[in-house]
């Protein structure tokens, strides 16, 4: 490879985070922000890399689509049998984090993570298209398979047994991040970003100014 990957940089001057300035709860900064990267247009705004470990000590992360965010956390929809899922029942901890690019910001929130009811779970599910409600029973997440025909066989057994109503499979469902740590991180000139830190201590969130 070009060693010139190195010498890839770019000055962030868009934007400021100020602590005094900046909403006095983290679920009021992240509406604020997920909103303007949504009026922004942004490729995918509601994409965010979640963070797993598994019982050997060995993180993962892959790109989930949140689909969900009240006072109770942040939720995403995943098979309980796919690597994030097995490793969440074994370790209940996780990380998210958002990269709005174009914007020059990122938001990392941290703490557990619990099953949404299953009727919240039934409701979504209901709500996506066909096509995706038959994949998720068309698709062994994770494990291996011998290609990808595989798939589009199980996705026409699925779709001649189920037709156009399809139940939720019983190993698909949805995953709720509640939060007791967010970080707001805006790009600044310089390389002095600012980085606000929302902790829990007890009933209370904490605003803290990180250093860069």
């Amino acid at each position: 490879m070009d060693n010139r990957i190195a010498d890839l940089r770019k000055s962030y001057e868009k934007a400021e985070l100020d602590e005094h300035a900046a909403a006095p709860l983290p679920l009021q900064q992240f509406e604020t922000w997920l909103q303007q990267a949504i009026d922004g247009q942004l490729p995918e705004p509601n994409a965010m890399t979640l963070a797993t470990v598994g019982a050997d000590g060995r993180p993962s992360t892959r790109v989930v689509l949140i689909k969900g965010l009240d006072a109770r956390g942040l939720v995403w929809y995943t098979n309980f049998n796919s690597r994030k899922g097995q490793e969440l029942a074994a370790n209940p901890m996780a990380a998210l984090q958002f990269h709005w690019v174009e914007l020059e910001r990122v938001v990392r929130i941290e703490g557990r993570v619990e099953r949404v009811a299953d009727a919240e779970a039934d409701a979504y599910y209901a709500s996506r298209p066909l096509d995706s409600r038959i994949g998720a029973w068309a698709s062994p997440q994770s494990q291996v398979i011998g290609g990808r025909g595989v798939l589009v066989a199980q996705a026409a057994r699925y779709a001649a047994q189920f037709a156009l109503s399809p139940p939720r499979p019983p190993h698909w469902g949805g995953f709720r991040l509640v939060p007791d740590r967010w970080e707001f991180w805006q790009g600044r000139k310089s390389r002095l970003h600012d980085r606000l830190r929302y902790r829990l201590d007890g009933d209370t969130w904490v605003r803290e100014r990180l250093a860069p």
